[in-house]
């Protein structure tokens, strides 16, 4: 019996939900394609049709978290008003993480369950990129909340203000995901946003 696309689809997908259970168990390194084969109830070649490697399927896993936050870095920053721009920006990668299972699942394995070896080069580098694109998005709405306040003295070098709101959100996501009984993220999250835009306005 010929496998249509829709079942080849539905194969992948259900070795992606293997593979996000067995990573936020086992970690990376600790998961291997026979255990997501029997996870997914299937053999190990569906695997290898969509899959070449652990690396690649490890991958597909990730861009579930990087994609979101790549789209919010290509978006058109609203620099006319860069406290609604911080605040929408923060907002929705809050949202993301209450909401999107995906996002939160991929956000965890990527922070919490992965070793960083020579094995994640590829990874690492696009995660630093990000990271770079980021703090450049930060630091635009740092400059423009500066130009348009009128003050041309400020303690705190736009760098370190970007870096600070770049960290908090990060270090918030990682504390968050690995223990989320520490705060209630959906009622707390606009004033998590809040103090987003006390950093922003850092003198």
């Amino acid at each position: 019996m010929r496998r249509t696309k829709e079942d080849a689809a539905k194969t992948r997908q259900s070795v992606i939900d293997a593979a996000l259970r067995l990573f936020s168990t086992r970690g990376y390194s600790g998961t291997t394609f026979r255990a997501i084969a029997e996870e997914a109830g299937c053999s190990r070649g569906p695997i290898y049709w969509h899959f070449a490697n652990k690396q690649e399927l490890f991958e597909a896993i990730l861009a579930y978290s990087q994609r979101p936050l790549e789209a919010l870095v290509v978006s058109d920053l609203d620099l006319n008003d860069p406290i609604a721009t911080a605040r929408s920006f923060a907002d929705e990668w809050l949202g993301l993480l209450i909401s999107d299972h995906y996002f939160r699942q991929s956000f965890e394995i990527f922070l919490n369950k992965t070793e960083f070896t020579e094995e994640m080069a590829s990874t690492i580098e696009r995660e630093r990129a990000l990271t770079q694109s980021l703090v450049a998005n930060f630091k635009k709405l740092v400059v423009a909340y500066r130009e348009s306040s009128g003050s041309t003295t400020f303690a705190t070098p736009a760098d370190v203000a970007a870096v600070s709101m770049y960290a908090y959100l990060m270090g918030l996501t990682q504390s968050w995901l690995f223990n989320p009984d520490i705060l209630d993220l959906a009622t707390h999250k606009a004033s998590v946003v809040a103090r987003l835009e006390e950093m922003l306005k850092a003198v």
